[in-house]
């Protein structure tokens, strides 16, 4: 079993998309029982797979009623692969960490979900927070999709800063240049910049995926997006198999 928290300082630079794809790749091609689990109270990751959250405040209640996670987790039409979808109440998490008083609250969490599934992908919040330094504590593998500029270098350390105050024992971290278009040449530089991070091609497929609430593996398996998500994927199993989980 595995945890990877898709996080990043920034928002708009496809977090939520990278999550629903990666969870589609874990399920589909790892052939391992995956569940997204949405933190952010946008509620992203269920609008993708058609799954989302019906009941105002339904999965915030886990954090003030004990509740197991896996009460609520919802199917997808792709076998294998699962939803936690998140809802309003996100937006008061802070204020819940602070009452159950657990630092360890996503943890424990993760590991109830750990009985039903081998992989769970973990869409963050675009914020420094408790919740992130929980999210990161409980994580095997933390993906950071960065934005192809000339300041990805600097927003990625700003996550390694954070990851690497969360103790001696943090989890990996693996940049990623997320949405990259290289007919820009501000993409092509931040390519060239940093040649050994992982690149996810911007392509209509990706802006299809909200459209048609499926992954872009399913529909476009052969587009630079798929095709780039595909390699991150088998970038993350070769990198969970250096890990002791």
């Amino acid at each position: 079993m595995a945890t990877i928290a898709i996080y990043s300082v920034k928002g708009g630079v496809g977090k939520t998309t990278l999550s629903a794809n990666l969870g589609w790749c874990f399920a589909a091609k790892s052939n391992c029982p995956s569940v997204v689990w949405d933190l952010d109270p946008s509620g992203g990751a269920g609008f993708l797979f058609g799954v989302e959250e019906k009941t105002s405040r339904r999965s915030s209640a886990l954090f003030n009623a004990g509740r197991d996670p896996r009460e609520l987790v919802l199917s997808t039409s792709v076998d294998g692969l699962s939803v936690l979808p998140a809802d309003e109440g996100l937006r008061d998490i802070e204020m819940k960490l602070a009452r159950v008083g657990s630092r360890s609250k996503i943890t424990t969490m993760v590991r109830s979900l750990s009985k039903d599934f081998e992989r769970v992908v973990i869409d963050c919040p675009p914020v420094q927070s408790e919740l992130s330094k929980q999210i990161i504590r409980a994580a095997d593998l933390v993906i950071v999709p960065l934005p192809p500029s000339p300041l990805s270098t600097r927003a990625f350390q700003q996550v390694s800063d954070q990851v690497k105050a969360s103790g001696k024992r943090h989890p990996p971290m693996l940049p990623v240049l997320s949405m990259v278009d290289m007919r820009r040449n501000l993409h092509r530089q931040a390519v060239a910049d940093a040649p050994s991070w992982p690149v996810i091609p911007f392509s209509s497929a990706a802006e299809q995926c909200a459209v048609r609430q499926q992954p872009v593996g399913q529909f476009a398996a052969n587009s630079p997006t798929a095709k780039g998500v595909e390699r991150l994927w088998a970038a993350i199993e070769s990198k969970l198999r250096t890990i002791d989980l």
